[in-house]
């Protein structure tokens, strides 16, 4: 663990886990709280920020990290990425460190996404939002063989349960996902909840079940639209994983591999020591961060090159 890392995890001890030791959410707090401590890192030369606030009537509202001077749809591979955030704070520019690093390690544009947030739009808004934007990068060219969808605690149970919801619904999947320390049971059962209480440096273990109700309402958590962690995994594409070992949440992430791997998946789950939730945010302070998102570009290229190699064996067989 590096000193940056053991600096990261005091900070967060000090300035967010008291936000979760309280008895109730308070929203408002939480974004006024994330949208002031926001650091937004400079756009990477020889790349442009194009931001996209959904007035053309088009369902993609969020920020295109993309290389000047190329469009982004059609291009191979394009990340969909998803932010988190419980559901109901954050935003893309919250989360342009990731989205940044991702972009320029795996050379590919990346969108990330604005969905709606709940309490104002509660499940499965944010799902819609997600489906909604891949078909709509679909719609515009953009193959789904070159697409990875990704995300972060909230964003990577998102990006996970619209895999999900786009399989049962007979879509053209994407190549793979990358998923950053996933929220995928907001039912709060994995016995990490319990058993990292105290070692999380951000987050309580009843903070979990508290922050799920301001997204589900009167929703069962056990929906496997919005804990995916109860969903039928079947047929998914490949999934890359990360979680920090002492997170509350590194169920979540663990008992999902399992699934996926008994339903024929190609899941890679890495643990990593002592890393505080969604580490990769912290890039490029912290030299884990620079890692995992190292990691995590590989996985994209392998994924999307992959996905493509099957696509045109697929295609050349059903010419002959």
């Amino acid at each position: 663990m590096s000193w940056q890392s053991a600096l990261a995890c005091w900070f967060l001890r000090r300035q967010f886990r008291p936000q979760t030791l309280k008895p109730h959410i308070d929203v408002e707090k939480a974004r006024a709280l994330t949208a002031k401590r926001a650091w937004s890192p400079d756009v990477p030369r020889g790349w442009r920020l194009r931001e996209l606030d959904g007035a053309d009537g088009k369902p993609l509202r969020g920020e295109w990290i993309e290389r000047s001077g190329e469009p982004a749809t059609g291009a191979r591979p394009t990340v969909l990425y998803c932010h988190g955030g419980g559901y109901y704070f954050c935003s893309p520019r919250t989360h342009r460190s990731i989205v940044f690093g991702l972009a320029t390690r795996a050379n590919a544009p990346v969108f990330s996404l604005d969905y709606r947030l709940a309490p104002e739009h509660r499940f499965p808004a944010a799902l819609d939002d997600a489906t909604a934007a891949y078909r709509h990068l679909i719609a515009e060219g953009t193959r789904p063989e070159s697409i990875v969808i990704a995300g972060d605690s909230a964003g990577g149970g998102l990006a996970l349960a619209t895999l999900v919801a786009l399989r049962d619904a007979g879509d053209p999947l994407p190549a793979g996902a990358v998923l950053f320390s996933p929220w995928t049971d907001l039912a709060a059962t994995g016995a990490s909840v319990v058993d990292n209480d105290g070692a999380d440096p951000m987050f309580s273990g009843p903070a979990i079940a508290k922050a799920a109700k301001v997204y589900l309402g009167d929703m069962p958590a056990t929906h496997p639209y919005a804990s995916p962690f109860y969903a039928d995994l079947r047929g998914l594409p490949p999934l890359f994983m990360m979680a920090g070992s002492t997170e509350v949440l590194l169920d979540d992430s663990r008992r999902v591999a399992a699934n996926a791997r008994a339903a024929g998946v190609d899941c890679e789950l890495e643990v990593w020591e002592k890393m505080p939730h969604v580490w990769p945010i912290f890039a490029p302070f912290i030299p884990e961060a620079n890692r995992a998102l190292d990691r995590a570009a590989a996985f994209v290229g392998r994924a999307t090159s992959s996905a493509a190699n099957a696509a045109q064996v697929s295609k050349a067989t059903s010419i002959v």
